[in-house]
C-alpha cells in the first residue's frame, strides 16, 4: 500500500506493528496448540503477527468518516477473540478464520456510530422537543403519568396529526447481536426473539388438512378428481395448470373444465359437511 493510505494511522503504532514478522502455516498451528494449553505468550505472538490484517480491514471503511484508529481498536478486539478460538483442526490459515471476526467487530462499532434509519433534520429537532415536552408534562403531573396526545400537542403548539407523525419516528434501533441478560445468562437479542416464521403446530395442521383433502378427492368421479388435482397442484411439483392447459390435456373446452371444477368443489363441500 502507498504511504498516503496510512496517513490517518498513528505512526508510532504503525512502526510497532511492522516489528512483528508474519507467520507460516506451521508456526500458526504450533502457536494454536500452545494457546489451547493456556500459553499467554503464544497468544500474544499470534495476535501481534496479524495486526497488519486489522489495518487492511480498517482501511476498507476509510470513506465512512470514522477515525481509522478507532476502527483498528475495535478490529483488534475481534482479532483477540479469533486468536483464542483458533484451532489447527479448522484446516485454514489463521488470517482466513480471523478476518470475519475482525469485520464483525468493526461493523458493529459502525452501527453504533450511525443511525440505521435516517430522519430528516426538521423532524429530528421536533422529536427532541417532543421528548422534552413529554418529560416536563409527566413531571408536572400529580400522578406522573404520560400526557395524552391532545395535551402534548397543545403544549408543543402543533396539531395532533403532526404529533402522530412524529411518534412514528420515535423509536430506537438495536442490533440483533446486542447482548442481553436472560435468566442470569448473557445471550444475544436474536436468540430470545420468537421465530414466527416457523410453527411446528401450523405445519402439522397444514399437512393434516392436505391429507384430508386428498382422501376426499378419491371419493370424487375420476374426471373431477383429476381436474382439481391439476388445478390446485396437489402433486406440488409444478405450477397450477390453467383452464386452457387442462382443456388441451383432457381434449375438452376450457369452459367444460371450469364447470367440472365448480362441480367438484360443490361435491367436496357436501362430503365435508356430512
Amino acid at each position: 500500500m502507498k504511504a498516503n493510505v496510512y496517513a490517518e494511522i498513528d505512526t508510532v503504532y504503525l512502526s510497532e506493528v511492522k516489528r512483528y514478522p508474519l507467520l507460516s502455516p506451521a508456526q500458526e498451528s504450533e502457536l494454536a496448540m500452545e494457546i489451547s494449553g493456556g500459553n499467554r505468550k503464544s497468544l500474544e505472538k499470534l495476535i501481534n503477527s496479524n495486526l497488519r490484517l486489522v489495518i487492511r480491514a480498517a482501511l476498507h471503511f476509510k470513506e465512512t468518516g470514522v477515525p481509522v484508529m478507532d476502527l483498528i481498536q475495535e478490529g483488534n478486539m475481534g482479532l483477540i477473540t479469533a486468536a483464542g478460538k483458533f484451532s489447527p483442526s479448522f484446516g485454514t490459515r489463521f488470517s482466513t478464520y480471523a478476518y470475519p471476526w475482525i469485520m464483525q467487530y468493526m461493523i458493529r462499532y459502525l452501527k453504533t456510530r450511525f443511525p440505521q434509519i435516517v430522519i430528516p433534520g426538521r423532524k429530528e429537532v421536533l422529536l427532541k422537543i417532543m421528548r422534552q415536552a413529554r418529560e416536563e408534562l409527566s413531571m408536572s403531573s400529580a400522578s406522573g403519568e404520560a400526557p395524552t396526545n391532545k395535551a402534548l400537542a397543545s403544549y408543543m403548539g402543533i396539531s395532533e396529526n403532526l404529533l402522530r407523525e412524529l411518534q412514528k419516528c420515535d423509536f430506537s434501533v438495536s442490533s440483533l447481536d446486542f447482548e442481553v441478560s436472560d435468566q442470569g445468562k448473557n445471550t444475544s437479542l436474536a436468540d430470545i426473539i420468537p421465530d414466527s416464521t416457523y410453527s411446528p403446530e401450523e405445519m402439522l395442521m397444514k399437512r393434516e388438512e392436505k391429507e384430508e383433502v386428498r382422501i376426499l378427492l378419491r371419493t370424487l368421479p375420476a374426471n373431477e378428481s383429476k381436474v382439481l388435482w391439476y388445478r390446485f397442484n396437489f402433486a406440488c411439483d409444478e405450477k397450477q395448470k390453467t383452464l386452457r392447459e387442462l382443456s388441451l390435456l383432457f381434449g375438452i373446452s376450457p369452459e367444460a373444465i371450469r364447470q367440472t371444477e365448480l362441480r367438484a368443489i360443490r361435491h367436496l363441500k357436501k362430503r365435508n359437511a356430512v
